[in-house]
């Protein structure tokens, strides 16, 4: 993997002052044409969105690379600035950060869901109905009290949200070289974690473990199996504060958010879920710092569940709410999402993602309206998300000249 150069460069560059920026994140912001033939953001009725398109700027960020479906994880981390492609770690570590699990180095941290098998052993819903919380406490629970552990080796499990658990694993000598057990499709099995390739002693136990839990959770009517993926051992990075010379904070609802937030030194303030809620918390937390990260999960669920008109309605949502967060006034804000999920696929995808930021310095003007094809011909351009982070600081007066 190459260095992150330009990340170094960004961080020599690096002043602080008291301008404030507020990145505002949509989850799964960006789409496909719909069964009306157009995006959810163009259909949605969003007049303060389309307001600031008119006199900010717009472009298309890349979250990876060209062609490349980014994780929610890697989608994140290139929004503040870190080189997917450089800094790369499991989505386990992000779940369990997430719950504020005390992760140590003998630990290797997984990301759960409960699924449906059917009668022949395959995948029939891999979130199992989008279980609630209690039901989620209730299956570990039974878990916990039936498992046996390898020797020497202790085994966690905890609730997450809804059908998410995490795993961690705690012993000597454990690596991350796991096989994921998730298939990402429905009508085939899970694939084993000790499947050829990933033939290790850590891969082994991981095996045994889910064999066990299939046994436990057979006779469960619908979360009655686990998939398992995003194996890892919590890396050491340079913090957030480091990198740019910003006092940060995150809103944040979800705890893998909230996950790979601490992951870089974020401390999360407040973590609201509806769209109101979190404009709200996002202007509190930026009268107190530089950078305030904030967080929108329904417009992703919804472009998971397929449900177009569902994502119309979010957006729209977060449209409304979105005058309590410019009535705090930030020196640059930035509305984007961390990757697209068109609802037609159901699923995250490689399409380039809509920004738009507004503060001071922009020409603005070639957005009329914030869309996938309006933000084409936007200021911005076609950038890579990790530009992004260091544009807003330009514009807020946080960089300095480069070279004599």
């Amino acid at each position: 993997m190459y260095p992150d150069i330009y990340g170094q460069l960004i961080t020599s560059l690096a002043t602080a002052n008291d301008k404030r920026i507020v990145l505002l994140v949509a989850d799964g912001l960006g789409d496909c044409p719909g069964p009306a033939g157009v995006t959810a953001l163009q259909a949605a009725r969003k007049p303060n969105l389309d307001a600031l398109a008119g006199r900010g700027a717009c472009g298309l960020l890349t979250p990876v690379a060209t062609g490349v479906t980014p994780g929610s994880g890697p989608g994140h981390l290139g929004l503040f600035g870190y080189d997917p492609l450089v800094y790369q770690v499991g989505r386990g570590v992000l779940s369990a950060l997430g719950i504020e699990f005390p992760l140590t180095s003998r630990d290797v941290a997984a990301r759960l869901n409960f699924c449906t098998v059917d009668q022949a052993g395959n995948v029939a819903d891999r979130r199992a109905g989008r279980i609630p919380d209690e039901e989620n406490r209730r299956l570990l629970a039974k878990i916990k009290a039936a498992l046996k552990a390898p020797a020497g080796l202790e085994v966690f499990f905890e609730t997450e949200a809804e059908h998410r658990a995490v795993l961690v694993l705690r012993g000597e000598g454990l690596d991350d070289h796991i096989g994921e057990t998730d298939p990402q499709k429905t009508g085939v099995p899970p694939l084993a974690a000790d499947r050829e390739g990933y033939a290790g002693r850590t891969a082994k136990m991981v095996a045994d473990i889910v064999e066990q839990v299939r046994r436990i959770l057979a006779d469960e009517p619908k979360a009655n199996m686990i998939l398992a993926r995003g194996f890892a051992k919590v890396p050491k990075w340079p913090t957030f504060a480091e990198r740019y010379k910003l006092d940060p904070a995150a809103v944040a609802g979800y705890p893998m958010y909230r996950g790979v937030a601490r992951l870089v030194g974020i401390p999360v303030v407040s973590r609201p879920t509806t769209a109101a809620d979190v404009c709200a918390e996002a202007a509190k937390a930026s009268r107190d710092h530089t950078f305030v990260f904030a967080h929108f999960k329904y417009t992703d669920k919804m472009g998971e569940d397929g449900n177009h008109p569902g994502k119309v309605q979010r957006i729209e949502e977060l449209d409304a709410a979105l005058p309590a967060l410019l009535a705090a006034k930030p020196d640059v804000l930035i509305v984007t999402g961390d990757h697209s999920t068109p609802s037609v696929m159901k699923s995250h995808s490689w399409h380039p993602v809509p920004v738009l930021m507004a503060g001071p310095f922009f020409r603005g003007g070639q957005a009329p309206r914030f869309d996938e094809l309006s933000c084409r011909g936007g200021e911005i351009g076609a950038i890579p998300s990790r530009e992004l982070l260091p544009l807003a600081m330009a514009h807020a007066g946080k960089l300095e000249k480069f070279g004599a």
